[in-house]
């Protein structure tokens, strides 16, 4: 793998952060984003598509801002980098769907109140991905060798996801869960959408908030998958940054989009382990094999592809059961 080049200016850096700055100011406080309401297909499929048209046209300036600057062959790449890097974030986040409705279901969280709890869980996200890229590009950019043992630590993980591809985790018994209720007063009964209430005379936590941290949990347990697995692709932070937000912002929609039809992708995940498997191997046989960034992209976009459309085959015949 080549050392870190860091593309990106200090400006580049400034503006991609006021934009997600600006785009959540946006979801919070003039789309609705804090009132109480059930998602409907219909407003997650055209938030979905409007995280997917912006996340093009942010690679498609980046490429034509990188192309009139520093050369259409080095525009070339680090389009293609943002690229795979965007679709590996994406695909892995379809299993923090399947995470989330089990979290939902097992708390018996009602649908209006499922989007709060999703907005303060991507913030929560974003700072989180935000500090362990950056420290993860600092170690790479220090100790080259850490990316064989990003590599082992992604064959391995995919193995044991595909070992455990139908078994569902206990969220109930969750060890964080299980810490968070013995040092935090939780209130009985149902606050509503409130993380904070007062109950004789202080101020305790709602079950809704011990959901937010099991959400915010599962979030820093797949960062731990997913970054290394994009440090694969590219080490330049910009990149890994950018494609790694852009995924992040549309795990909302795409989580509101197929929580009914979720159990028709159950195959989904061998892809995904597979994906994790082939970017682990990809990593520890790079001083023997090198793959070009085109060539990943279309293993990873095959495997996905693939798993997806043998999930909707085998259930083509399944009811949908809208979710509770």
């Amino acid at each position: 793998m080549d050392t870190i080049e860091n593309i990106a200016t200090a400006p580049m850096w400034a503006g991609f952060i006021g934009f997600v700055l600006v785009m959540l100011a946006l979801d919070l406080w003039v789309f609705g984003g804090n009132k109480a309401h059930k998602v409907s297909v219909r407003e997650a499929g055209a938030w979905s598509l409007g995280w997917l048209t912006l996340a093009l046209l942010f690679n498609a300036g980046l490429w034509w801002y990188l192309k009139g600057t520093v050369g259409p062959e080095i525009a070339e790449q680090k389009a293609l980098e943002f690229l795979s890097g965007y679709l590996i974030e994406k695909a892995l986040s379809v299993d923090n769907v399947f995470i989330f409705l089990l979290i939902f279901s097992a708390f018996q969280v009602r649908p209006e109140y499922q989007r709060r709890v999703l907005i303060y869980g991507v913030l929560g996200a974003i700072v989180m991905r935000a500090v362990m890229i950056l420290a993860g590009a600092w170690v790479v950019s220090e100790f080259s060798w850490v990316l064989y043992l990003f590599g082992a630590f992604l064959l391995v993980t995919g193995v044991r996801m595909m070992w455990a591809a139908d078994h569902e985790p206990d969220v109930r018994n969750n060890p964080v869960l299980r810490l968070a209720r013995r040092v935090l007063p939780v209130a009985p009964g149902d606050h509503g959408e409130k993380f904070f209430v007062r109950h004789n005379g202080m101020r305790h936590v709602t079950t809704l908030f011990l959901v937010l941290v099991l959400i915010e949990a599962t979030d820093l347990v797949f960062a731990v998958d997913s970054i290394p697995a994009i440090f694969a692709i590219t080490s330049d932070p910009f990149i890994v940054f950018t494609s790694n937000l852009f995924a992040i912002l549309g795990l909302r929609a795409l989580y509101f989009l197929l929580a009914d039809i979720a159990d028709r992708f159950h195959l989904l995940k061998y892809g995904l382990a597979l994906v994790l498997c082939f970017i682990g191997a990809k990593m520890l046989l790079l001083p023997w094999i090198h793959l070009p960034v085109h060539v990943s992209l279309a293993v990873v976009a095959t495997l996905i592809a693939g798993s997806v459309l043998a999930s909707l085959y085998v259930t083509r015949n399944t009811p949908v059961q809208p979710k509770e």
